[in-house]
């Protein structure tokens, strides 16, 4: 079952009744504020969202389910990796997000959600994108070693 979110004049929102049920299952840690946060994925279900998580990888599908931790399910998943002006979508299927690792999330505009980018093959990005590891690695190197000249 989907949850409902609904408004009132209050300052504390309305919960369903299964939130209220998980959140007394979890011992009372989800407050209303997150319930209310989470609820509001119930307008995003079916849509295709772009998620990025806290290693930096940006994650695309459409948004299938969710729960009162906001845990995602998203189908027909993809991890975007653009490297400069280069992009490639790896297929990932189903794939399910924990919600702590989530740090953004949005609906994507399918009009320009490339423009300005070249798509390449996979194999190319993952070449690309470790090249682009390799330079910042050397950079970082570099400036280490002009600080340790500086003492």
């Amino acid at each position: 079952s989907r949850v409902r979110h609904t408004q009132h004049s209050g300052r504390r929102p309305k919960v369903s009744p299964w939130i209220q049920a998980s959140t007394k299952m979890s011992g009372g840690a989800v407050d209303a504020w997150q319930v209310s946060a989470v609820a509001s994925l119930v307008e995003e279900l079916d849509k295709k969202i772009l998620v990025v998580l806290r290693d930096g990888s940006k994650i695309i599908g459409f948004l299938r389910s969710f729960d009162q931790f906001a845990n995602i399910v998203l189908e027909n998943a993809c991890e975007r990796i653009i490297v400069g002006t280069s992009f490639s979508d790896i297929p990932l299927g189903l794939y399910i997000v924990r919600g702590e690792n989530v740090v953004l999330m949005g609906d994507i505009d399918e009009t320009i959600e490339t423009e300005g980018l070249t798509e390449v093959s996979n194999e190319e990005i993952k070449r690309e994108r470790e090249a682009e590891k390799a330079a910042d690695k050397f950079k970082g190197e570099m400036l280490k070693r002009m600080d340790f000249l500086e003492d």
